[in-house]
């Protein structure tokens, strides 16, 4: 049985989530909340929806609370990866006074944030779904939220594309031309790849149709990435594939042309708009 995404990036999201507590509260805390309430103070919230969407980040929340605020308790009413409407209670907070208030922000960000974003995929994937294309995400992401980003894309419905530079290997345009073509630069990698005790999946970017006919050649390679293709031309370039390897779409693709793209056959198109351009959602903790 495969991991979930949380157990298989734990460490990660708890950095994450360490980073943001050091940026809000660092050593001292909030003073604010320690001037007004007493420690032993108990209080009851709720999280109310001021947009519609897809909610994410539910979980991302729940790990938050037990490292640093264990003594508050998240009761969801709505799950991540289920829709809800403004107006509507999300979850509700209840205990530790100082813990609700410290926290709220950090809460609300990753919230809003990871909503936005997979309200969006969500919207592309089923705008798609005719087809058999899956959404990617990329590296085009917010510094030091990424993995929580990458995640709010998997709730939302999309594939992950790989986590940084060290868990793929990814030949660019700029890798080609710096080593002075695509023949030379694969012929690197195989070697490279060689010399390596564990597998780790290769994603060659071509440009046009001779990229194409050279990576067809070399079947290791994991994936065929089409960058800045037409419609037109990336119909002709999955046609010369004709699934020996899989195939993705990459560049100026966004929701408003995504269709055309997906009904190319290719198997995957991989949008940085998911992540750099996704709208958070409002949300507001209240009360209760």
């Amino acid at each position: 049985m495969s991991k979930s995404f949380p157990e298989t990036y734990q460490k990660a999201l708890l950095h994450c989530i360490q980073q943001a507590i050091d940026e809000d509260l660092s050593a001292v805390g909030d003073h604010t909340t320690k001037a007004i309430f007493p420690a032993e103070h108990q209080s009851k919230a709720k999280l109310i929806a001021k947009g519609s969407g897809v909610l994410a980040g539910v979980d991302f929340c729940r790990l938050l609370l037990e490292h640093h605020g264990p003594k508050v308790t998240l009761s969801p009413l709505v799950n991540d990866g289920a829709l809800f409407s403004a107006g509507e209670t999300l979850l509700t907070l209840e205990g530790d006074t100082q813990s609700i208030l410290s926290l709220e922000r950090i809460l609300l960000n990753a919230l809003q944030r990871m909503s936005g974003i997979a309200t969006v995929t969500q919207g592309i994937q089923q705008s798609i779904a005719h087809t058999k294309c899956k959404v990617l995400d990329t590296r085009k992401t917010t510094p030091n939220f990424r993995i929580a980003e990458k995640w709010a894309v998997q709730i939302g419905g999309g594939v992950n594309h790989r986590m940084g530079l060290y868990d793929a290997i990814m030949l660019k345009d700029n890798h080609i031309d710096f080593c002075g073509g695509l023949v030379q630069a694969l012929n690197k990698i195989k070697s490279y790849l060689d010399g390596l005790s564990v597998s780790i999946p290769v994603i060659v970017e071509t440009r046009n149709l001779e990229d194409v006919a050279i990576c067809l050649q070399h079947k290791w390679i994991s994936r065929v990435l089409l960058d800045n293709m037409s419609p037109t031309a990336l119909t002709e370039a999955v046609a010369r594939i004709d699934r020996e390897l899989p195939t993705e779409a990459s560049g100026n693709i966004t929701p408003e042309n995504c269709i055309s793209y997906a009904e190319t056959g290719v198997d995957f198109i991989s949008l940085g708009y998911i992540t750099h351009s996704a709208p958070i959602i409002d949300l507001s903790l209240r009360a209760n």
